[in-house]
């Protein structure tokens, strides 16, 4: 791997001359992190600094003492320096002053979004680094030229290529799952990307929080359905390509496979042109992305690490990985059903070209039509699902949708051996379009031997405006990067369709007729290895013995895995744990949950509490099946429960949120969901769960328009499909105001009241008070306290005094001074009195001698106060 340092003597560039000077030092202060296990401590200073047109909120963040490199974290956009925290501690900690700043118009910052603008954002970062200069801590390369990298994830991570392409004082960068060119990701092949396009500028807060013009160029393409000349330019001259020639700097570049919004080709073009320049690049290809899924965070962020090691600290040493990596799935773990990952690389970036095959196609000529108002729409990926879609994909389950009438699809023949794609097939098509220009929406499958299962790899199309086509036109299409693996006995198949959900279609009707013209060219990367484990050498030289060790190693593992017979005692209780215990991972006395035990009956509505890092999470996981415990056993209504264990289809649960298509309606939602599970839909009772979430006649309207407290309650209804006997929701509440919270508690109770059984984890304590009947209270994996609410909250030694007119505060001092009382406080509902050693009795007496007209006494206690006592001593 090429280990060059980085070109930098350079003079510095005079552009932002002058503008330094307007760096103010708005406020300061410092905060203190003390590390555990014995690693330096963290310092925290935040301040504001003031840029023309702008306050932006900064982080400044060193451990230990003496002259250390710099590294500038951005975030990525709606975010803020808070996002990037952790991190920053972490490089701190490994020797590094890491500043994190929220960009304009985000966080606490002030000024105007300007989508990573050269003279207000990527200037910003220059003043930045200015002030890093002055600082004793950072070490320096020549007078006001501190030794600097930056990186940071999407927003964040153009803004690092920009700022290498205008400050020579960068050294290394690290962009991950970010854009060279925006207006290609936007517009790609002049195909507007409508639904990431909105989400931007909402998530931005709306066009009152951009630029102007950014605002009108979106108003502009928005309601034409297609991007203007004008348009292109914009986002152009914000772009990293933009100063493509002048990014020299050794650059980790991390892309996301499952990326609808900055796909890997974006990825490719910023490595050949750094490349190009003589800089030192690396390609990381994760399994994430903007499309969710396993973002590796811990991973890549010790690759960052090392990568600021060797071209910040000059570490020769350092181990940067290899030229080129590809995160791909190896199956399924069989404790939490996440997808196994493992690597594969090469010692140098292959690009998305390498090693072509071809695969002949068949198909003949095909016609079908665009829609007017091109609807409905095909389904790929859809923004906003959280990663749903794309990581079906990667465990071989197909989920898209092509409308009959709607596209052209052209196949294969069954392959005769497997083969893996990595980088963006090709194919030659000739499109005739009754209107002219047709748009079309390029995809390759990969269909199974049945012809159902027909899997779209990470949910990924590509976009393409055809013109001038009424008379013919031949072009090639590329279709989307991906690394992919196409089993033996499958066929590809190619899919030209009239619409897409994500993007704008032309709403005037048209016919379209597509014929391939020639065979799919498919990159292979045959120089990639795999990340496997070589066979120990006694398999080879001791076969005897290892085919005993197996012999027994079988044996125990089928004794271990034979789940326990059903416990008929047990048959009517929804929850019993006992004695369950679960370590962290990597460590032998670290528990998450330690020696819990605790039982749940029909009818109750349980409240999960404790703390952050109580072991509730953990705890609901392996009540699922999720995760296996270490120790104990948990039983469902008898049932000893293992991953996949039959009796968990008796079990709902609302965990993460659910993830919605957003144009259909709610019922078509829930719908959509319970076929996806293969069981029969008379077993959805569907209209008793909706019944039960109370959303009437919304059902029928399309999910988008739903608000959050809307979309929580069908999230309930989607868990209640089935009408499982024991419902677990995890902080169901979350996001609600007041009366949605209302309104969510309620459900809770209505499907309890049917003899059903809930248990719902929530940090809202008022809340938990009224909805739960029953409380199990968790500090530090143990269990603190279990039983009913009024059994926990009624037994501390406070008392609630109610009188007829409010107790004058010279008497309520009197009562504190009372012996046995160790506190009176009148407060909006009564006189709070707390007993210190005197009877409830004795109390009375004293208050009718002080003439106090007394309507009630009883206990008082709060489930915070009751909460708050039981864990003191805790860290929350």
């Amino acid at each position: 791997m090429e280990t060059r340092t980085p070109r930098r003597l350079r003079p510095r560039a005079r552009w932002l001359a002058g503008a330094a000077a307007a760096l103010v030092l708005v406020g300061a202060g410092t905060w203190t992190a003390v590390a555990s296990d014995g690693a330096p401590t963290v310092h925290r200073e935040d301040q504001v600094l003031e840029m023309p047109g702008a306050r932006i909120d900064t982080s400044y963040f060193t451990a230990g003492s003496g002259r250390r490199p710099a590294v500038l974290i951005g975030h990525g956009f709606g975010g803020s320096k808070n996002d990037v925290r952790a991190q920053a501690e972490k490089l701190a900690r490994d020797g590094y002053a890491v500043l994190t700043w929220s960009a304009r118009g985000f966080g606490k910052s002030t000024g105007e979004i300007g989508l990573n603008d050269p003279d207000h954002e990527v200037k910003d970062v220059s003043r930045i680094i200015d002030w890093l200069a002055k600082r004793p801590e950072v070490r320096l390369d020549a007078d006001g030229d501190p030794r600097v990298g930056v990186t940071g994830a999407s927003y964040g991570g153009a803004v690092s290529l920009l700022a290498a392409g205008y400050d020579k004082r960068v050294d290394a960068i690290a962009p991950q799952i970010t854009y060279w060119n925006l207006a290609d990701a936007l517009f790609p092949n002049g195909v507007f990307k409508k639904l990431w396009a909105g989400i931007f500028f909402s998530t931005g807060g709306g066009c009152t929080t951009f630029e102007k013009q950014l605002c009108e160029m979106y108003q502009r393409v928005a309601v034409a359905g297609k991007p203007d000349a004008a348009a292109r330019e914009l986002l152009e001259q914000r772009s990293p390509a933009a100063v493509g020639d002048r990014i020299d700097v050794p650059a980790l570049i991390v892309q996301g496979q499952s990326d609808s919004l900055f796909p890997l080709g974006q990825a490719d073009a910023m490595a050949k042109a750094i490349s190009g320049n003589g800089a030192p690049v690396d390609v990381d290809w994760m399994a994430g992305g903007h499309d969710g899924g396993n973002q590796e965070t811990s991973r890549v962020e010790s690759r960052i690490s090392s990568w600021f090691d060797r071209y910040l600290k000059d570490d020769k040493g350092a181990d940067t990985g290899p030229a080129f990596r590809v995160s791909r799935t190896g199956g399924v773990d069989s404790t939490d059903g996440r997808p196994l990952l493992r690597g594969a690389s090469s010692d140098r970036y292959p690009g998305l070209e390498s090693g072509s095959t071809t695969v002949p196609l068949s198909g003949g000529t095909q016609t079908f039509g665009n829609p007017a108002g091109a609807s409905p729409p095909g389904i790929s990926a859809v923004p906003g699902l959280g990663g749903g879609l794309s990581q079906l994909s990667t465990l071989g389950v197909g989920l898209s949708l092509d409308f009959p009438g709607q596209n052209a699809r052209f196949d294969s023949r069954p392959l005769d051996r497997s083969l893996r794609i990595t980088g963006s097939p090709t194919v030659r098509v000739t499109v005739t379009s009754s209107s002219g220009d047709a748009v079309l929406f390029g995809k390759v499958y990969d269909v199974g031997p049945d012809g159902r299962q027909q899997v779209l790899p990470s949910q990924l199309v590509a976009p393409v405006r055809v013109e001038d086509a009424r008379q013919g036109r031949t072009v090639e299409l590329t279709m989307p990067a991906v690394d992919h693996q196409v089993e033996a006995g499958h066929r590809l198949r190619v899919v030209l369709a009239a619409t897409d959900l994500a993007y704008a279609s032309p709403l005037a009707p048209a016919t379209y007729r597509v014929a391939v013209d020639g065979a799919l060219t498919v990159p292979t990367v045959p120089a990639l290895t795999a990340g496997t484990t070589g066979l120990p050498w006694w398999t080879w030289g001791l076969p005897a013995a290892g085919v005993l060790i197996a012999a027994a190693l079988l044996l125990t593992a089928r004794r271990r895995t034979v789940a326990p017979a059903p416990d008929p005692a047990l048959a009517d209780v929804p929850l019993q744990i006992t004695d369950l215990s679960k370590r962290y991972s990597k460590s032998a006395d670290r528990y998450a949950v330690r020696d819990l035990s605790f039982r749940v009956e029909k009818g109750q509505v349980l409240g999960l509490l404790g703390p952050n890092g109580a072991g509730k999470t953990t705890t609901l996981r392996m009540l699922m099946g999720l995760i296996s415990p270490d120790a104990g056993e948990i039983r469902v209504f008898g049932h000893a429960i293992r991953p996949g264990a039959p009796v968990l289809s008796r079990v709902g649960s609302f965990v993460e949120g659910a993830g919605f298509l957003p144009h259909l309606s709610g019922r078509a939602n829930l719908e959509l969901y319970w076929q996806a599970t293969g069981r029969p839909a008379e077993d959805s009772h569907i209209e008793e769960a909706l019944e039960i979430a109370g959303l009437g006649d919304a059902l029928a309207r399309a999910v988008r328009t739903y608000s959050q407290g809307m979309r929580q309650r069908l999230a309930i209804a989607q868990a209640m499909l089935g009408m499982p006997d024991l419902l677990i929701l995890d902080e169901p509440t979350n996001g609600l105001d007041p009366p949605q919270i209302r309104e969510m508690r309620d459900v809770m109770i209505r499907y309890a009241a049917g003899g059903r059984t809930v248990i719902v984890s929530s940090h809202l304590l008022s809340e938990v008070e009224q909805s739960c009947t029953h409380l199990v209270v968790m500090h530090r994996g143990q269990l603190v306290q279990a039983g009913p609410v009024a059994e926990i909250t009624g037994s501390g030694d406070t008392l609630l005094i109610t009188s007829a007119e409010e107790v004058p505060e010279p008497v309520v001092e009197k009562i504190a001074a009372l012996a046995g009382i160790s506190s009176a406080v009148r407060t909006d509902n009564g006189l709070l009195v707390q007993l210190d050693g005197a009877s409830t009795s004795t109390l009375i007496t004293e208050l009718v001698r002080l003439d106090v007209p007394l309507t009630g006494v009883g206990p008082h206690r709060r489930l915070e106060d009751a909460f708050l006592t039981l864990i003191s001593g805790g860290s929350a």
